[in-house]
């Protein structure tokens, strides 16, 4: 068997192993506020995962992407071994891989993409220079750490502040869920779809104008709100429900919005994410056929469909842990907080696409549920399990980086 067939064999099980790591780790986070407020069991996270993170991924993953994730490194410095890009590459997808395992495994959600690019900054260093690597872009990356959960934080306490207000606090609560929650479902669809518009559909050649994106973003609200109101017509309520909870009736309205938001992120986030798996993936392959280094490589289908099976597989067998974190340990997650979680974290991340901030859609999460349980009192937040999920997020880019060391010199000693 020659060095190209092993180079892509390696890269697709390497990619799958990445796209799992992302579905044990990435996806458990998405979907943990909505299993965690008790919208959804886990069985039915993971298939309403398994429909539109794939869908994410596969129509808006990316026909073109660049082979080098981000641009973190500069080509013209490897243009005359694009071999040692193939290793590190392999090593990236495997370190990260295997970091997001590790991760998984103790419940940590930690950023995919902070992991791909502590990978590429690692090999690139021992493998071709310091001087290769773009530090300007490394330096924003490190910025979004602080800019996305603080965002992101400061939008969910806000908005979980107005569904407090406008009615929890009311003197019929029931009445007003039903007269605000279909302009909450609507703020969710129009945001999903702007997510979409901007960060997605690019890659399969739909390109609108920004004032396109608006009108269209502003239909598929539209559609969403009827869709939502049609449900909550047909929800049947109880009054002696409310003698244990006092908000179980107005809660099962917000279960019906947490539902429409669960497979907005899911597939806002597989647009988004399938990338760290597969950009790599595509760049060996490229290369191996080509032998040459391209900025623009075309997107094989079948490495696309590797990204979206390999994320679905990941959060079945192995997200449990990461979704108990998310959903339940840092603070108690009902649907209406959860709600505002998820509808911060996808205006983050509208925001971030819209001025090019490289952002993590993990720290984005962590930074809304942080902000929903600051709304209800610094007391209503689990301060110990905050402090080890900032910890796992500082040791994130090294840790990748160091992985991505061993296994450069691993692939390196094996192939050359």
């Amino acid at each position: 068997m020659d060095h190209v067939t092993i180079y892509i064999i390696l890269a697709g099980a390497l990619g799958l192993f990445m796209a799992w790591g992302i579905g044990a780790n990435d996806v458990a986070n998405a979907m943990g506020t909505s299993i965690g407020a008790k919208a959804l069991t886990i069985k039915q996270a993971v298939i309403i995962a398994a429909i539109f993170e794939f869908a994410g991924a596969f129509l808006a993953g990316g026909q073109v992407t660049s082979t080098i994730r981000k641009g973190i490194i500069d080509n013209a410095s490897i243009a005359d071994s694009p071999e040692l890009l193939i290793y590190g590459m392999l090593a990236s997808l495997m370190a990260a891989g295997t970091w997001l395992l590790i991760a998984s495994r103790a419940g940590w959600p930690v950023s995919t993409t902070h992991t791909i690019v502590g990978a590429i900054v690692g090999f690139a260093i021992v493998g071709i220079g310091t001087e290769a690597v773009h530090w300007n872009k490394v330096g924003s990356i490190v910025m979004s750490w602080v800019v996305s959960p603080v965002l992101s934080g400061a939008l969910a306490f806000f908005l979980f502040r107005s569904v407090q207000r406008l009615i929890l606090n009311a003197d019929n609560p029931l009445a007003m869920a039903k007269r605000y929650v279909p302009i909450y479902i609507f703020l969710t669809g129009f945001m999903i779809a702007l997510v979409t518009l901007f960060k997605g559909l690019k890659h399969i050649g739909l390109e609108f104008s920004t004032s396109q994106n608006y009108i269209i973003a502003v239909i598929i609200g539209l559609i969403v709100t009827g869709i939502g109101m049609l449900y909550i017509s047909r929800l049947k309520f109880d009054p002696s429900d409310d003698k244990d909870f006092h908000f179980a009736n107005v809660e099962k309205i917000f279960s019906v919005l947490m539902v429409v938001t669960a497979c907005a992120i899911a597939f806002a986030h597989g647009s988004n994410d399938v990338a760290n798996a597969v950009g790599p993936m595509a760049a060996v392959i490229s290369i191996a056929n080509d032998g040459v280094v391209n900025q623009q490589s075309a997107m094989p289908v079948w490495v696309l469909l590797i990204g979206g099976v390999g994320i679905v597989l990941g959060l079945a067998m192995y997200g449990k842990k990461v979704i108990a974190t998310i959903g339940s340990k840092i603070t108690e997650l009902t649907p209406s907080r959860g709600f505002a979680c998820q509808l911060a974290a996808s205006t983050t991340v509208v925001i971030a696409s819209g001025t090019g901030l490289p952002i993590s859609t993990t720290h984005t999460l962590v930074g809304a549920v942080l902000g929903v349980g600051l709304a209800r009192g610094i007391g209503a937040l689990n301060l110990s399990v905050v402090g080890t999920i900032f910890m796992s997020w500082m040791i994130t880019l090294p840790a990748g980086a160091l992985l991505s060391i061993f296994f450069f010199f691993f692939f390196k000693g094996v192939f050359s």
